[in-house]
């Protein structure tokens, strides 16, 4: 107890010397509360390790909020959290982080830890988050030999797993190395052991051969005239047995125990400075490699050598560029990709790289919060990380849907999908999850996939690779079954757009196709989406053949919208019987006082007009300066239920069509709605895509243009 009641006041005390009076006297009453007193000495630990990683009064913050919320005291954390806004994400990243945590307990074999951390780094909104995860970490570590063996070993193979891979991947060296032997020695003790034997001296008599070797050759380059830096560093015993392990040797076979790094202005210098070495200390021949004349496949470059150094123990020195090593730190051949073989793809390498910079950015308080806000939209926006309900993490790319997840998991769970569920919740296959979320996919015994998943504009499958499955399933199906789809389909779009006289032999060639039946196949494929097809079907929409055609005339190009063939500009007004729209194959009709009535050449109207009055009827054509908007007549019919109207109408907006009117009936005894819209859209595509996208609303059974 009395040990509880001392840490508590040295936390207090803490408090006091680091934090502003504003949030001192926020967290001093949680400080001093009994239930903090248990967790008082971890705590205190946890915010002197992230004193040395120069963190914020806010990261400080919500590294005691968390501990208060951890004892109990979750009402008095909501309550300051509430009136401190700039903490609420600290919290939420450590509370996500015990879900991992969690995740990572309970299938610790499951060899998924590179997801786990991926997943982390995805659900954290505030990158400060991992610094107090990793403080906490060693700072647990560091008191593991007061916990029961299992205990120790649970908390060790979390830091192999998750937290020693981070400080890496971050470039947090001061508390990689100390994560790595401390969680080593608790997994392999023996081993740990005998390495720590093979070191036939302290640490710090390692640490005091590093500085006495730094002296020597800081003077040796200085009297040769070359500017260098030297850092030096002893090898870490987990370090030592990593090594070891890759190189298939003993420990009497590692030259590196103890190394410098020397860097330098050029190339000349590093030879210079290579010079100075070799005659201050004699070489070992065989350990030399000159990786400026002969660079690693990765474009590392630098020089390297071991020497006896005094006492007769050996040194390794690296020499190169300050160009050289930045490259090494930070390009292709960056250290975390160095010491753990691989395994991360270059994108994500790129990430790291940049959150690595943000670690060394320096900068007043607003610089560093622009950079941690634009952490997700930059860095993390791109990826989703999803949970199977085994526990395992999938990365799928963002904006994938339950579906592209199904096929991720395995192409027959894909093919046998017919629902999902999110976080326990059904729904549609559409849906598209967020990172964090626990997807499990529901499943039939018949392999069935859907056709209209290859459509985009039915939103089912967002990923390359989903769709490139289901497209395989079908190619593999029978010709005539996949001749009839696309027969189907495109007789489908015809109806829906209310077009006619289409002259389908010149469609083929527009898509490259030898045939028809090429063409309707790699239609069923998905190979042709619908809003290709339906700029094909315009460009072919030919006119009916008429009894007496006019004789030939000069078309007059200008920049109105209808271009009137050999006569000047006349007022045009669009025919609302019909609703033409760009594309369309198009006739006039002179009108007396209103100019000429701009009617589809298919229209029954003009045809009426046509017949009663033939020298009235002239031709006309879309101009190059066209409007923008047209309007035209939706039908859409579905059974009747709750929201059916507001969800059609969400659709028209969400498709950036004006809605100008709607006309809206339900007859009683069949349960069938019946909506008349009237839309204004820029062109056919629009069109296609509004239709496709309403046909799609659940209840809905027809969506096409009214003729």
């Amino acid at each position: 107890m009395n040990a509880a009641k001392s840490a508590s006041r040295g936390l207090r005390d803490w408090l006091e010397r680091h934090l502003d009076a504003h949030w001192n006297a926020r967290l001093a009453e949680l400080a001093g509360d009994a239930a903090l007193r248990a967790g008082a000495t971890e705590l205190l630990a946890t915010l002197e390790l992230l004193v040395q990683l120069r963190a914020d009064a806010d990261t400080f913050a919500a590294c005691v909020l968390h501990a208060a919320r951890q004892a109990g005291l979750s009402s008095q954390v909501d309550a300051i959290a509430r009136a401190a806004p700039s903490v609420r994400d600290l919290l939420d990243g450590q509370q996500a982080a015990e879900k991992v945590w969690s995740l990572h307990a309970a299938r610790p074999a499951s060899g998924s830890s590179e997801g786990l951390r991926r997943l982390l780094l995805a659900i954290i909104r505030d990158l400060r988050v991992v610094f107090i995860l990793l403080a906490r970490q060693l700072a647990r570590m560091r008191a593991a030999d007061t916990l029961a063996p299992a205990q120790r070993r649970e908390l060790a193979q979390l830091t192999v797993d998750i937290h020693a891979p981070l400080a890496n991947r971050l470039g947090i060296w001061q508390l990689k190395w100390e994560l790595e032997d401390l969680a080593f020695r608790h997994l392999q003790p023996k081993t740990y052991q005998r390495i720590a034997r093979l070191l036939d001296d302290s640490r710090a008599d390692r640490e005091r051969f590093i500085t006495r070797a730094k002296k020597v050759l800081g003077a040796a380059l200085t009297k040769a005239g070359i500017d260098a830096e030297i850092a030096g560093r002893s090898k870490h015993i987990y370090s030592i047995w990593k090594k070891m392990q890759r190189k298939g040797g003993e420990f009497g076979a590692l030259y590196d125990i103890h190394a410098l790094r020397v860097l330098v202005d050029d190339v000349a210098a590093c030879y210079a400075a290579l010079g100075v070495v070799h005659t201050l200390w004699p070489p070992l021949p065989s350990e030399f490699d000159d990786y400026i004349a002969r660079p690693k496949g990765n474009n590392y470059q630098s020089l390297h050598t071991a020497v006896i150094g005094s006492d007769g123990k050996t040194l390794e020195v690296q020499i190169r560029s300050h160009e050289m090593h930045a490259h090494a730190e930070g390009g292709v051949a960056a250290h975390w990709r160095y010491k753990e073989g691989g395994g991360a793809d270059a994108e994500f390498e790129r990430k790291i790289a940049w959150m690595r910079s943000l670690l060394e950015a320096k900068g007043d308080a607003d610089d560093d919060g622009a950079l941690l806000a634009g952490f997700r939209t930059d860095i993390l926006e791109d990826r989703v990380y999803l949970l199977t309900p085994q526990g395992n993490v999938m990365d799928l790319a963002q904006g994938a849907t339950v579906l592209d997840f199904a096929y991720h998991v395995h192409t027959d769970v894909g093919h046998r999908c017919r629902g999902a569920k999110v976080n326990g919740r059904i729904v549609p296959l559409t849906f598209q999850p967020a990172s964090g979320d626990r997807v499990e996919i529901l499943t039939g015994k018949v392999l069935e996939p859907r056709r209209d998943w290859l459509s985009a504009q039915h939103g089912f499958l967002n990923t390359h690779r989903a769709q490139q499955k289901v497209r395989t399933w079908f190619r593999h199906a029978d010709l005539s079954a996949n001749l009839a789809a696309g027969r189907a389909i495109l007789d489908k779009e015809l109806k829906r757009l209310a077009l006619g006289n289409v002259e389908l032999d010149t469609l083929p060639q527009k898509f490259q196709h030898k045939s028809l039946d090429d063409f309707l196949v790699a239609l069923a494929l998905g190979e042709i989406t619908a809003g290709q097809l339906a700029r094909a079907l315009h460009e072919t929409h030919a006119p009916p053949t008429q009894p007496t055609p006019p004789p030939p005339r000069t078309a007059k190009r200008g920049k109105d919208a209808i271009v009137i063939e050999g006569v000047g500009n006349l007022l045009t007004v669009l025919a609302r019987c019909c609703q033409p729209l760009p594309g369309d194959a198009i006739a006039g009709y002179v009108t007396r006082g209103k100019g000429v009535s701009i009617h589809r050449a298919d229209c029954a109207s003009f045809a009426r007009l046509r017949t009663r009055d033939p020298a009235r009827a002239i031709e006309v054509e879309w101009g190059s300066g066209r409007s923008q908007s047209y309007d035209v007549d939706v039908l859409v019919r579905g059974y009747d239920r709750k929201w059916l109207h507001k969800d059609v109408t969400n659709v028209i907006a969400a498709a950036n069509v004006h809605l100008i009117a709607v006309n809206t009936r339900v007859d009683a005894a069949s349960g069938l709605a019946t909506m008349n819209f009237a839309v204004r859209v820029a062109d056919f595509e629009q069109l296609s895509m509004l239709l496709a996208r309403l046909a799609a609303v659940p209840n809905v059974v027809e969506a096409r243009r009214l003729a």
